[in-house]
């Protein structure tokens, strides 16, 4: 089995683990930033919280539809 084919085998769950780590830091990091410069802690980063744990649900969701598709 060659490198590149082993790689192709598993780069969609690299991928969905990048897509998810960034889901969640992303907004979280931004919620920092802003309390930080707005001086609201830590309402907003609780907002990014939050925000965070929709955008995964979205994610988990619309992997698990595309997964109920293609069976």
């Amino acid at each position: 089995m060659s490198e590149k084919s082993t790689f192709s085998k598993y780069a969609p769950y690299l991928s969905l683990g990048l897509e998810i780590a960034v889901g969640i830091s992303l907004p979280i990091l931004i919620g920092y930033w802003l309390d930080e410069y707005f001086e609201t802690s830590p309402w907003l980063l609780l907002v990014g919280c939050v925000l965070g744990m929709i955008n995964v649900f979205v994610i988990i969701f619309r992997l698990s539809k595309k997964l109920n598709d293609d069976s």
